[in-house]
């Protein structure tokens, strides 16, 4: 497994945590959307990963239940950088047994501030997370290709 994520941050840090993430359908096709992602411990295993948000309901979740597999590309100019690996979900659509659901307000604000969101009220943070059933979707880096 690659250790040195320091381009990813780099990359993540620059451009506001914008990243491509990509999975696929079940026709083979390619799905990919934007996300704010960044660098952070997956809660579960422990394992240096890369973490987003997402809105409950949405077909990227549905395919990563689906696929267990994600690649999410950072980019600035030219330089870019891309992981590839498993997908964890936590979420309340995603309950994880060795993960604390009383914890995933906290969680979900860790997630968002590693993909370097700030907010100025995290109650109101928390109450939106809550309503759309977001999830910290967790991607384990199996495989990181990139240009630097």
């Amino acid at each position: 497994m690659p250790s040195d994520l320091g381009a990813v941050r780099e990359l993540a840090t620059a451009e506001n945590g914008l990243a491509t993430i990509t999975t696929t359908r079940p026709d083979g096709t390619v799905h990919a959307s934007v996300v704010n992602a960044g660098v952070i411990e997956d809660p579960v295993t422990g394992k240096v990963s890369i973490g987003f948000v997402a809105i409950g309901g949405t077909r990227k979740l549905e395919l990563f239940r689906r696929n267990g597999h994600a690649t999410i590309v950072f980019r600035r100019g030219w330089n870019w950088a891309a992981v590839q690996g498993a997908t964890h979900i936590v979420g309340p659509d995603d309950a994880d047994p060795d993960f604390d659901d009383a914890k995933l307000p906290e969680l979900l604000r860790d997630v968002f501030k590693a993909a370097t969101g700030t907010h100025d009220n995290w109650d109101e943070f928390d109450r939106v997370m809550a309503q759309e059933r977001r999830a910290a979707v967790f991607i384990e880096v199996s495989r990181l290709s990139g240009n630097r």
